[in-house]
């Protein structure tokens, strides 16, 4: 039963993924309304929330779009630094959600920072122990204990994370259709790119979720022999 939802997962992980790189892809072919790249984008929406302490990057690679709250810094690849679509303006204005969220003390990203260091920790060791604890069920369970523990962390981090990503995208949004970014019959197009990468948190979320109840039933059947 877990290697079927497993792979289940895995098949809607990747149909996703899919569906958001062609998205993405055909996006970004569609001009904003003002001809606003994606830095013009962040600039602005970062001067019109009276964020003057937040500085926007051009970072190497593709979808290594991200907002630092330790440096605050926006990091935008270069497709959306430079480009000036309807994806790109998505994308930019998502990542300044996150320095708005920052701004103004949102909870869920003070908890998703919060749990960043413990998450690091955990992610560096659970395979490790996660493995040691599987093969030494019989003789120390604990130590698949401790693994599950672990690997708990990593699954809460993922669902601290989607409100985070979903509150990010509805600000973007709203802020591109206040201020014509997109036009009515863009705006829908960024939303459908928007919607489709919080999917792909859902699905991460979900497949950590099944993954550590199969975790769970082992050492419990384990435990039972």
């Amino acid at each position: 039963m877990y290697w079927i939802i497993f792979i289940g997962f895995s098949l809607l992980s990747w149909i996703i993924g899919n569906r958001l790189n062609a998205s993405f892809k055909a996006y970004s072919k569609i001009p904003t309304e003002n001809n606003f790249t994606g830095k013009d984008v962040a600039e602005k929406m970062l001067r019109d929330n009276d964020i003057t302490d937040v500085s926007v990057r051009c970072v190497e690679g593709q979808l290594t779009d991200h907002y630092n709250p330790v440096t605050k810094e926006i990091n935008l690849s270069k497709a959306v630094y430079y480009g000036n679509s309807v994806a790109s303006a998505a994308v930019a204005a998502h990542e300044c959600g996150h320095a708005v969220q920052h701004a103004e003390g949102y909870a869920w990203l003070q908890l998703r920072s919060s749990l960043v260091p413990v998450v690091n920790f955990a992610s560096k060791w659970v395979m490790w122990v996660l493995l040691a604890g599987m093969i030494l069920i019989q003789s120390f369970p604990q130590l698949l204990l401790a693994g599950i523990v672990l690997f708990a962390l990593t699954t809460l981090f993922s669902f601290v994370t989607l409100p985070v990503e979903i509150n990010a995208s509805k600000r973007a949004l709203a802020w591109i259709d206040a201020h014509r970014i997109t036009s009515n019959a863009t705006h829908p197009k960024a939303q459908h790119a928007l919607r489709l990468a919080a999917y792909t948190y859902v699905v991460a979320a979900l497949s950590s979720l099944a993954t550590l109840f199969y975790y769970v039933m082992i050492y419990l059947g384990g435990r039972d022999d």
